[in-house]
């Protein structure tokens, strides 16, 4: 039965790190798979990560400009039942927030 499977998750790379889990592990088409803001701003996730993490020196300090408007949310459409399950656990192994 076709199913529509969603997460949330609090920064970018971790939804980048879901999608390329479904594409490399399960090959699944990067076109069955929606990344998208959770809310209606544009987003980088809640909490900082990667350019909006403090640099070493003699770098700047931590950016405060990122866009941190809400969660990132990730679906994917699957029509298998044991598939459904595989990438719920994977989503929720990664840190999945909701």
């Amino acid at each position: 039965m076709a199913q529509t499977i969603n997460r949330t998750f609090a920064t970018r790379r971790d939804a980048d790190l879901a999608v390329e889990h479904l594409v490399q592990e399960f090959g699944i088409e990067r076109t069955d798979i929606f990344v998208a803001p959770e809310g209606d701003a544009n987003t980088s996730g809640v909490d900082t990560d990667g350019a909006d993490n403090e640099s070493a020196a003699p770098s700047p300090g931590e950016r405060s400009d990122g866009a941190h408007n809400g969660a990132i949310a990730v679906s994917v459409d699957v029509n298998d039942d044991e598939m459904s399950g595989k990438i719920a656990r994977i989503f929720d192994e990664l840190g999945a927030i909701k």
